[in-house]
């Protein structure tokens, strides 16, 4: 149950993030995220007399916190949801997207690669993932920047898929 409540954060985070990324392309900060985690509700006190008084309201307030290994765990999720993205827009015709991506990802892989091995073993587990998804984007981009004017735009997709898929190969590899 413990672990399970982390990786429900860390989905969250996920979602959040993709969300919120489409929206402003750029990533939400974790005290964002906690702030839309304050839930309030009136709870009415029940009496003897079952009035129902605007007195006998009581509001609550309670909260969830994601911490910072969770938003770290979550953001480094978003990256391959970001990776997803990149290449269905070039499937879409989108050529401009792909390279928004890689500046975004190769900044949130600096910061990672800034904390390292000083984080949690889990940050460094998903510092390769983060990686892959790094390397599949910028491969787009190189392919659409030397051969993009050479293959019709309907294939493109394509292509993408294929060298993802020896990229996953090679990694699974080495």
């Amino acid at each position: 149950f413990f672990f399970a409540t982390f990786t429900g954060l860390q989905e969250y985070v996920e979602a959040v993030s993709f969300q919120y990324f489409i929206k402003t392309r750029s990533l939400i900060s974790v005290e964002e995220i906690n702030k839309q985690l304050i839930f309030t509700a009136e709870d009415r006190e029940e009496t003897t007399n079952m009035t129902s008084n605007s007195h006998d309201k009581q509001p609550h307030t309670w909260s969830l916190k994601v911490t910072p290994v969770d938003y770290l765990l979550g953001v480094a999720d978003l990256t391959g949801e970001l990776m997803r993205l990149c290449i269905s827009s070039v499937g879409n015709g989108d050529i401009d997207t792909p390279f928004e991506l890689s500046q975004f990802l190769r900044q949130i892989y600096d910061g990672f690669t800034f904390i390292g091995n000083t984080g949690p073993y889990e940050v460094s587990k998903k510092l390769y993932t983060l990686k892959q998804s790094l390397a599949k984007v910028e491969n787009a981009c190189y392919t659409l920047k030397v051969r993009g004017s050479e293959i019709p735009k309907h294939m493109l997709a394509d292509v993408f898929s294929s060298k993802t898929d020896l990229i996953d190969q090679e990694e699974s590899l080495s």
